[in-house]
């Protein structure tokens, strides 16, 4: 009898850990991300499966201020090397060719630098929290990943949703304006090139703040898209980073550094930051999906990062620079069928979820949470935006279009000077009185 007893025990404990887990996660945490349900000890044991896949074991292991941990991966064992078309590559040694800048760029640049006395106010660039001490970094050789954990997974709607974006697509597009316009309760407020030219990268910097973000499952991000295929079909191919608040994937409002790709129109490809195989990380500072620090504060100190992607002319994979040119990694050419050749669309701007709960427009801020015309140190901003030619040259970008769904809930505005080129102000609050 008490041995039936005990096996009775021993079977039900897995079911017990997961409540026991649940409640102690729920009631003590104060976060309250993750809605009661209960748990199965096979959906948990499928999720431990999942996270061993993803969280790769460390060299060494590093404790951020504000709870991430970022385990330090050896180059050879990071996620992106599981895909199976990177089965056979090789991670790129030779550094990329850097984007030149165009001769007729150069006497502007110099313009933009005599004029940079802060009339505007002060701009300081912002960085990452997991290592604000200064001192702690990851070892040569390793890159730094933000592990994930159950709680992350369970904020998701499901395993395969954890990490991917939904699709942003309405079933009857315009044909003259971007793929990302009014689908699945996503709003913007972008710019963007035409779709007739070839494009090979592009570079902005933007501002970062933290907006507040009305429920869960709703995000706020700001971001460059690379864009090619078809808009209106299953096979676009996007790669996309900028910075993002995102309750349900990270599990607070921090704003985070990350990245996107998909080769099929966000279907089954692509994930946030490491979060699937795709991505090859190449740098030992920089935590994709880590916090950013310092942010922008309103009449205040304005704290800004610089994003370039751009195709390598010589080995044709995609790379990412962060900040001062500092290479973050690349998304390798075999990821891709359009982008494998080139880009024909890059936008620029903010997006949010609107989940309309209980009916209304979501209060989720976009950027600062100001209109864009209230101007420097109250609205956000892309400020000197650039592309990448043919010829691997940089260049300011000419005769952008913008877009907003809905002008009394976020709107754009975009102008030109010497110091920031083509730049825009753009978010908004959100619900308010002309946004019911």
């Amino acid at each position: 009898m008490g041995a039936l007893v005990r096996r009775g025990f021993f079977a039900i404990l897995p079911l017990l850990f997961a409540f026991c887990f649940l409640h102690k996660f729920i009631f003590a945490s104060g976060l309250n991300y993750t809605k009661y349900r209960q748990v199965s000890s096979l959906r948990i044991a499928r999720i431990q499966r999942h996270l061993e896949k993803i969280n790769k074991p460390a060299v060494m292991t590093i404790e951020s201020p504000d709870g991430d941990i970022i385990d330090c991966v050896h180059k050879s064992k990071q996620p992106a090397l599981d895909h199976p078309l990177l089965r056979n590559h090789k991670i790129q040694r030779e550094a990329p060719e850097m984007p030149r800048v165009k001769m007729l760029e150069v006497d502007e640049i110099r313009k933009r630098k005599k004029s940079n006395n802060n009339t505007k106010g002060e701009v300081r660039g912002a960085w990452q929290t997991w290592h604000r001490n200064g001192t702690t970094r990851c070892p040569k050789g390793t890159v730094p990943i933000r592990r994930s954990t159950l709680h992350d997974v369970l904020r998701a709607n499901s395993l395969f949703d954890f990490g991917k974006k939904q699709s942003q697509f309405p079933l009857n597009r315009r044909p003259d304006v971007p793929d990302v316009v009014s689908g699945n309760g996503h709003e913007h407020a972008i710019a963007y090139t035409g779709t007739s030219q070839e494009v090979y990268g592009a570079r902005a910097t933007i501002n970062v703040w933290d907006p507040s973000i009305q429920v869960v499952n709703e995000f706020s991000l700001s971001q460059i898209w690379i864009l090619s295929g078809s808009f209106d079909g299953s096979d676009l191919n996007s790669i996309e980073a900028g910075w993002q608040v995102s309750p349900e994937l990270y599990g607070d409002s921090r704003p985070r550094l990350f990245t996107y790709w998909t080769s099929d129109s966000y279907q089954a490809t692509g994930c946030y930051n490491l979060l699937c195989s795709g991505f090859v990380q190449t740098n030992s500072r920089i935590a994709i999906g880590a916090a950013i620090s310092p942010v922008s504060s309103y009449a205040s100190n304005q704290y800004d990062i610089t994003i370039l992607i751009w195709k390598d002319p010589k080995l044709g994979n995609w790379w990412m620079g962060f900040g001062d040119n500092t290479l973050v990694g690349y998304w390798p050419s075999e990821l891709f069928t359009h982008l494998a050749d080139h880009a024909t669309m890059v936008e620029w701007g903010g997006e949010v979820v609107n989940s309309r709960a209980n009916g209304e427009h979501t209060s989720t801020q976009m950027g600062s949470g100001q209109f864009s015309e209230d101007g420097f140190g109250r609205a956000s901003y892309f400020r000197n935006l650039e592309i990448v030619d043919s010829d691997n040259s940089l260049s300011s970008v000419q005769g952008i279009s913008t877009l907003a769904e809905n002008t009394n809930c976020y709107n754009i505005k975009s102008s030109f000077n010497n110091e920031w080129g083509t730049y825009f102000y753009y978010g908004g609050p959100g619900q308010n009185p002309q946004c019911p």
